[in-house]
């Protein structure tokens, strides 16, 4: 027989998908109505003075008056926020910063309002309400849940919190669910994730698990531990576990990999979370393509990738997009970010409603693991790797492997040296240091073993001319990206190894 919890489950969630399909039905009103409160919201803050958000009475307007921005050129106002300062960006003073990853130069600090802070709660809450809507199943609400992430101590700078994103969402989960809430608040502080999970399996392998979250990479470490732990499948050991909710990372790559350590195929439920906001989740398990949030205090813009780096691309609204084309997305929200480019491309698979997926990164990038490695740090990494040294390189490019043959997964390193090192270890050592120093995602997975150091391959002399010949692409402006996401390029430099 059902809980309580479980009976109420379902007329709730059918309120919170009535409610949802209402704005879903009404896009453009929806995004219009999200626009003119953010111009109205913030025409008395430095930026919005700056922007003459008071003369601002259409989109064009806004347009023209609001150049795209990504986090340096925003900086020199975020820079004014975290030293304290009130009226920046948004009203008043951010609750929270989620300290991210810098890319550039230094760590990044995303505002988090108290205007923005529930819509990224409540997004959680309504992909798994919409799940119970669609499929009628609530077995798992009874069961224990767990949610891998951050630590949720946070630090203070100048009288706001700061932690990352995961870390402060921990402070958020509801009342009714804290009880059936894994892991205990004690191991979710640890910080070394090793020991982090093998504390996690100990407090969760004897217990009704029915529902795990987390980005893939981090939730294999968890399932491959368990299984050396108990000899048995995820799906064994764990017989109601049945939904398995995550974000962060393509998880195609790992579907087939998942399916084998549960034992079975679960329903999973994929998110768009950032820092930056909650974009969107997926609200049909038959549908391709997560339902973008247009209720959430999130104006979108989007420009055709292809187009991106042009004088002066177009900018659109959700009104003029199209099916199967790749967009940036930009962003204008409650937390004080102004048609701001957070990097991310997206296809839209449905317009009613509008669904999209992530397709990538607008510039080249390995985010397999949520590390969100960019071509700046690998040229950085091998700069500072063979400064003062006889080496040089002719080319190089750097791709994940996932699925080694055995051990951890890697990033793999593809170098056309002229000139070898002499000391490949060393030489392995200083590339390693130097891109852990840059990234901290990198530098977690490494410590927390869900990846080993990087591996180099040798392409041979006039390997990289002879692929780009052979791809159309030799000579005029075509480079080879410093990264991919995937192993094509990889896998196309397979027989310009060079053999020991």
């Amino acid at each position: 027989m059902p809980s309580i919890k479980a009976a109420l489950s379902k007329p709730f969630a059918k309120l919170i998908a009535k409610r949802i399909n209402k704005w879903a039905s009404q896009p453009v009103e929806t995004q219009d109505k999200v626009f003119q409160n953010l111009i109205k919201e913030a025409s008395n803050t430095v930026f919005g003075k700056d922007h003459k958000f008071n003369t601002i009475q259409s989109y064009e307007d806004f347009k023209n008056l609001v150049p795209v921005r990504d986090y340096e050129a925003l900086r020199p106002y975020v820079e004014r926020v975290v030293k304290g300062e009130e009226n920046i960006l948004w009203k008043g003073k951010p609750i929270y910063f989620a300290k991210t990853s810098g890319t550039t130069s230094g760590a990044k600090y995303i505002p988090i309002t108290k205007e923005s802070m529930p819509t990224h709660v409540e997004a959680a809450r309504n992909a798994i309400l919409m799940y119970i809507h669609e499929t009628g199943n609530t077995k798992f609400v009874d069961g224990k849940m767990i949610f891998l992430q951050g630590s949720p101590i946070l630090e203070e700078k100048h009288g706001i919190k700061l932690g990352r994103l995961s870390g402060i969402v921990a402070h958020y989960v509801p009342k009714y669910l804290q009880k059936n809430r894994m892991p205990s608040l004690e191991t979710n502080c640890i910080e070394d994730w090793e020991t982090k999970v093998n504390a996690i399996v100990e407090e969760t392998v004897n217990e009704d698990m029915s529902i795990i979250s987390g980005i893939p990479s981090w939730v294999q470490m968890y399932f491959e531990k368990l299984i050396e732990k108990k000899g048995k499948k995820v799906g064994e050991i764990f017989k109601n576990f049945n939904l398995f909710i995550f974000g962060g990372v393509n998880y195609e790559p790992y579907r087939a990999k998942f399916e084998n350590l549960i034992g079975r195929k679960v329903d999973s439920i994929e998110l768009y979370p950032a820092s930056e906001g909650f974009f969107a989740f997926q609200d049909k398990q038959d549908q391709k393509g997560m339902l973008l949030q247009l209720n959430s205090g999130i104006f979108y813009e989007f420009i055709k990738a292809e187009d991106f780096f042009e004088d002066h691309p177009e900018r659109i609204t959700i009104k003029d997009v199209e099916l199967g084309v790749n967009y940036v997305m930009l962003i204008s929200t409650t937390a004080g970010l102004w048609a701001y480019n957070i990097g991310d491309t997206v296809e839209f698979t449905s317009l009613k409603p509008y669904r999209v997926i992530v397709s990538g990164r607008i510039k080249h990038f390995i985010s397999a693991f949520g590390e969100h490695v960019i071509g700046k740090e690998v040229e950085q990494a091998l700069k500072e790797a063979t400064a003062n040294t006889d080496i040089t390189v002719n080319e190089f490019t750097v791709a994940p492997q996932i699925n080694p043959s055995e051990g951890l997964p890697y990033h793999e390193w593809f170098i056309e040296f002229e000139n070898e090192p002499k000391d490949e270890l060393r030489f392995i050592q200083d590339l390693e240091a130097s891109l852990q120093k840059q990234n901290s995602y990198y530098f977690d997975l490494i410590e927390g073993k869900v990846l080993r150091p990087l591996v180099i391959t040798r392409i041979k002399k006039d390997g990289f001319q002879s692929y780009m010949k052979s791809i159309g692409k030799l000579g005029g402006q075509n480079k080879i990206p410093r990264l991919s996401n995937d192993r094509k390029i990889a896998d196309s430099l397979n027989d310009l190894k060079l053999t020991k």
